[in-house]
């Protein structure tokens, strides 16, 4: 650690597209270029968990498994990075510890070095398991505090968070700066603290949906911060992270300096510079919002918002939902928005403005946050709103997925007959309907990619259709 040479984290297979191709990149369009990523020398590329892992079944007709174990072969030199929301692993909810504990084994099995663990509320109890399993298989635990702005929300509560982390087990401290909301001189303050008073590499990820984070990367490398998550320039900016190439040349012969070389980068630019055209319907335009530093809305709300206003021939109200979100993020306490925070929070808002009344009609996930199933809030939920939301309903206090019972066996049974591993049975376990239907589909058309075939098309030049 005595180097202040700064690491890259590529994003591009992961939060790239999912930030800027709504999660819609295939397998077969990132094979043909891991093997030049692999050379580039990235600290570890993040290309698993997220969205991705719904997505891949959901919209692509694809095994998540499969193409985790595709590029594992092709990323021969490079660590693999994923990123786990804690109890919820990849879903929206939360799981039983078995589940859990299989699925963070089954991820290092098949081939994930680095895994990034964070929950919604910053609720360390959410995070306990998955850490334990990740580290009792061998895996670099990235522990992750969630940063937000609130008035409950400072730089010592945030380090005092990642101490926490430290003694839990965290190999090193991820600040998730998902809204971009971070910047510059916070970011050089909390970065400064967290080397001093924690002593953990710290990586810093953020979003350029405000126009901050170029601005905050270079504080945040002045301040010691070990690495930085990117993307390659034509799946960054906009709701997704800082280009690669401009933070390279950035930091180049200065004390940070990468090492990373501006040529190679240019050459996989150029391939997904391509390859992006094959998505353009999926696309979401690359520029800046500075309202996200007003309502702290993630880029992914946006749209959602729109989605939902449209369905009840109701877009004129998009403004009042915009004001409402940070009165529901208050009244429930200044959750971080982040999934599934943020699709509680969203939802509810819509709801207070289409109803005309605030909390008229409830969400169920609302009564099962301000109940406690998520987690704790960050602050406590004022009495008055609690009585408008669960009445006299009880507060539990015990870490959610204590009240849980185990899930694993359930389905086993359930997924028999489709499943033809454990992997199909935890992607049962997470998606029941979705992975169904992806397994039944599988089946009824004896279209299991085979991933050799897919390669040797790859290397041949040729294409590859499942038969």
């Amino acid at each position: 650690m005595g180097s202040s040479k700064i690491g890259i984290t590529d994003t591009t297979l992961r939060d790239g597209h999912q930030s800027i191709l709504a999660t819609r990149l295939r397998t077969e369009d990132m094979l043909p270029i891991a093997e030049l990523m692999d050379e580039a020398g990235f600290h570890s590329l993040e290309v698993w968990g997220g969205a991705t892992f719904d997505a891949c079944m959901r919209f692509l007709g694809e095994d998540p498994w499969e193409r985790l174990r595709a590029l594992r072969k092709r990323f021969k030199k490079s660590k693999l990075q994923m990123l786990l929301r804690g109890q919820n692993l990849v879903g929206y909810k939360h799981y039983p510890d078995d589940v859990v504990e299989e699925f963070v084994k089954r991820s290092v099995g098949n081939g994930i070095d680095i895994i990034r663990i964070f929950d919604a509320l910053n609720d360390v109890r959410n995070l306990e398991r998955s850490m334990q399993v990740a580290k009792a298989e061998g895996a670099h635990v990235q522990a992750t505090v969630v940063y937000t702005i609130s008035p409950v929300h400072d730089i010592p509560r945030y380090v005092k968070k990642a101490a926490l982390l430290k003694q839990m087990g965290a190999d090193s401290i991820c600040i998730k700066d998902m809204a971009g909301l971070l910047a510059p001189y916070d970011a050089y303050t909390l970065i400064k603290r967290l080397k001093e008073e924690v002593d953990l590499p710290v990586h810093v990820h953020s979003h350029c949906t405000s126009g901050l984070a170029p601005m905050t990367y270079l504080k945040a490398a002045e301040a010691g911060a070990d690495v930085l998550d990117c993307a390659i320039s034509p799946l960054a900016g906009g709701t997704g992270q800082p280009p690669v190439e401009s933070i390279v040349v950035a930091l180049k012969d200065t004390p940070y300096d990468t090492g990373l070389g501006v040529s190679v980068l240019s050459e996989i630019a150029e391939y997904f510079k391509n390859i992006k055209t094959k998505y353009s319907q999926f696309e979401v335009a690359q520029s800046v919002d500075v309202a996200v530093l007003r309502y702290q809305i993630p880029g992914g709300m946006l749209s959602n918002f729109i989605a939902q206003l449209s369905q009840q021939n109701a877009l004129d109200k998009l403004p009042a939902v915009l004001e409402e979100v940070p009165r529901v993020r208050k009244d429930l306490g200044y959750p971080p928005l982040v999934t599934p925070s943020s699709q509680i929070v969203g939802a509810q808002a819509v709801l207070n403005v289409i109803a005309g009344e605030r909390y008229k009609m409830v969400s169920n996930e609302v009564r099962a946050y301000v109940r406690g199933l998520y987690g704790k809030p960050p602050h406590p939920i004022e009495e008055e709103i609690k009585r408008k939301i669960i009445g006299d309903q009880e507060v539990i206090t015990v870490r959610p997925a204590d009240l849980l019972a185990p899930g694993l066996e359930a389905a086993k049974k359930a997924s028999s007959p489709y499943a033809d591993s454990m992997e199909d049975v935890l992607s049962y376990a997470l998606f029941p309907s979705v992975a169904l239907t992806f397994l039944k589909e599988k089946m009824a058309r004896n279209t299991r990619v085979d991933y050799n075939l897919l390669e040797e098309a790859v290397e041949n030049g040729g294409t590859y259709s499942p038969v």
